[in-house]
């Protein structure tokens, strides 16, 4: 059985002191591919070096997260520029609106979101999107944006069926985390409404760790339970249900 995790921050600073210990485990556990989302240019050694150290499982994005667009926002943008032109990504992410904790830079993450957006697609790659309190701007966008050339991730989706519907149109994946497993995520109620095709896996570790584990430091290893739910919810073995959601992945990634 092999599991991938589409979005994972295996780089931050929660693993410094037991980051190899953390990918064996998942390695262990049967997850063989890990898809590593961008934050901004501070974390880009940090980046390499995990490619470095597990260069058979790990698989990188570039991009500018929507809450570290400051007032430098444009020379981060130079820098995804450069990263990309330089050598090759999976992914333009994760980028996206949020406004959850300020809205001071809401024109600026917009701008953002646009120009990484034609970024991916000047060199034909997908995008993973962060959306927080904000799929009224993120659908504004897309819909302006929306192309043949424009797909990827709905990153740690946590909307309506309605909204779900509208993403998946757009050419997105859903990105299916620990929210899945939550009593008040919401989503475990109508995800079955949604077909397995348009549904990858993820743990967006160190964050939004799965019940029983939620409030703890979250890990790739953990997305077995996010699997173990999904397979309540959508009556198939977690077999099956690693098998397909690794067949989208490969299908966004292209790999």
């Amino acid at each position: 059985m092999i599991i991938t995790d589409t979005h994972t921050h295996l780089y931050s600073e929660a693993f410094d002191e037991d980051r190899d210990d953390i990918m064996k485990k998942a390695i262990q556990a049967g997850v063989e591919r890990f898809f590593i989302p961008a934050i901004d240019s501070t974390y880009t050694k940090a980046m390499l070096d995990l490619e470095s150290n597990y260069p058979e499982n790990v698989f990188l994005m570039t991009g500018l997260h929507p809450t570290h667009v400051k007032d430098n926002f444009k020379e981060e943008l130079a820098h995804v520029e450069q990263q990309l032109e330089n050598r090759k990504f999976y992914a333009v992410g994760e980028i996206g609106i949020d406004l959850y904790w300020d809205k001071t830079f809401l024109k600026q993450q917009q701008e953002a979101f646009v120009h990484q957006i034609r970024l991916a697609k000047k060199h034909r790659l997908p995008i993973v999107i962060h959306c927080r309190e904000s799929f009224d701007e993120i659908f504004e966008i897309l819909e302006q944006e929306k192309a043949n050339d424009l797909y990827g991730i709905f990153h740690c989706f946590t909307g309506t069926l309605e909204q779900a519907h509208k993403a998946i149109s757009y050419n997105m994946k859903l990105g299916i985390g620990g929210v899945a497993t939550f009593k008040n995520g919401k989503i475990d109620q109508f995800l079955d409404k949604i077909d397995l095709k348009h549904i990858v896996l993820e743990t967006d570790s160190p964050y939004l760790a799965p019940v029983p584990y939620r409030g703890k430091r979250n890990e790739s290893s953990y997305i077995l339970n996010v699997l173990e739910k999904l397979s309540i919810i959508y009556g198939k073995t977690k077999e099956e249900i690693a098998a397909i959601t690794t067949e989208n992945s490969k299908e966004v990634f292209s790999i």
